[in-house]
């Protein structure tokens, strides 16, 4: 399995998490210096040998003031936002960057105080895109980002009799990972009964439905296979990407039950030349419940409409589970600074590497995963970028 034939190949070298959870006084610049500097270290590098970087949520130029906070002078960068997926994109574009040499390590680097921003008043707990542009077709009848989601959701157990339940049972299995996850938010365990009781956000989803809201940063170091005898951890390899996007418009939207990835990972898993029945695990977006259901079904682990009947059984869990899918307990129980898919790629990586600590995925031969599966989600299913990793 090599990607990118007769071309350099691309290992992720590095990763970090800043402080994340309960941050109060810290600065999104702070987090993502700290997240970095985190990265670099797992590497065993020093930011000179950093000349590619890519960033997104921070003003209106984010690569270029983050690098200059960070000390950085990059001669590649990057500021793809296109929400969630964000980072499953960038890598895919440094990826591609440096098979054709033109980086040879890339950082990707991302740091948000969403929740202390809430808590100190410096911000309201509604996220608004704007009301210009397709949007201002929307906006005027309060079709809110978490109204668009539970749609998608409802239409999906009208077409496929998809039980609130079964959506429930994704909840509690994020939260039976998050429970050996000692840097997770939240890990008490949960039952259906507890995701069923909660205060309505937007019909179908409780309160338990929807991620949680935290402060946090990520980094990812990608390297050039010629880097890669220079750092000290073990590479973990970009063997392929994909990437997608769907609609801003709901109703451009042709159908609610398949989501980009469905596209995002077709083309990963073509061009790494793997399929899903391959995958140890997975790590996919799940700012609500209904996001794991329809990536597990688009990315090819189960049929269209079978995803109900697919997450029950404990199947997600990584004690006892077929596919352990959110190893660190997602965005539902550990941690989700907003847009999360850079931390999408450090669990995947820890889990290849075997540094997953109690978490940590074994196949029945008490072997550490060689194949694993990271799947963004932008926007109200607006776009997807899904990268496909393994190790030796």
């Amino acid at each position: 399995m090599v990607a990118y034939p007769g071309k350099r190949r691309t290992a992720i070298v590095g990763v970090a998490l800043s402080d994340c959870g309960r941050v109060d006084g810290a600065t999104p610049y702070t987090l993502h210096a700290q997240a970095a500097r985190r990265a670099l270290a797992d590497a065993g590098l020093d930011r000179s040998a950093v000349d590619g970087f890519a960033s997104a949520g921070t003003g209106v130029l984010a690569p270029v003031a983050v690098a200059e906070y960070l000390g950085l002078r990059p001669t590649w960068v990057d500021s793809t936002s296109v929400g969630g997926s964000t980072w499953e994109v960038m890598a895919a574009h440094a990826a591609d960057a440096i098979a054709a040499g033109h980086a040879r390590a890339v950082l990707l680097v991302y740091g948000s105080t969403a929740r202390a921003d809430v808590k100190a008043g410096r911000r309201t707990g509604d996220l608004s895109f704007g009301a210009r542009g397709p949007l201002q077709f929307e906006v005027p009848y309060g079709h809110t980002l978490i109204a668009k989601y539970a749609m998608a959701a409802r239409r999906h157990m009208v077409e496929h009799g998809t039980t609130i339940e079964q959506l429930a049972e994704v909840a509690v299995q994020a939260r039976a990972n998050a429970a050996l996850n000692p840097d997770a938010m939240f890990r008490a365990p949960i039952t259906v009964d507890d995701v069923l009781s909660g205060p309505m956000i937007a019909d179908p989803f409780t309160k338990l439905h929807c991620c949680l809201r935290s402060d946090g940063g990520a980094a990812v170091l990608l390297a050039a296979e010629d880097v890669v005898r220079d750092c000290r951890t073990e590479p973990v390899w970009v063997l392929g990407t994909g990437e997608h996007v769907s609609h801003t418009t709901m109703s451009e939207w042709p159908d609610f039950t398949v989501s980009p990835a469905a596209v995002s990972g077709r083309l990963a898993f073509g061009r790494a030349g793997v399929g899903p029945a391959e995958m140890d695990f997975a790590q996919l977006y799940d700012a609500f419940t209904y996001m794991t259901l329809v990536t597990l079904e688009d990315l090819g682990f189960c049929g269209k409409g079978e995803g109900g009947a697919f997450v029950e059984k404990g199947r997600l869990r990584v004690e006892g589970g077929a596919l352990p899918v959110n190893t660190d307990g997602g965005g539902l129980s550990a941690q989700h600074p907003g847009m999360r898919g850079l931390f999408l790629l450090v669990e995947a990586v820890r889990q290849l590497r075997g540094e997953a600590g109690a978490r940590q995925v074994r196949g029945a031969d008490g072997e550490r995963p060689r194949l694993g599966v990271a799947s963004g989600t932008g926007g109200w299913f607006c776009s997807a970028g899904t990268v496909v990793l393994g190790r030796g």
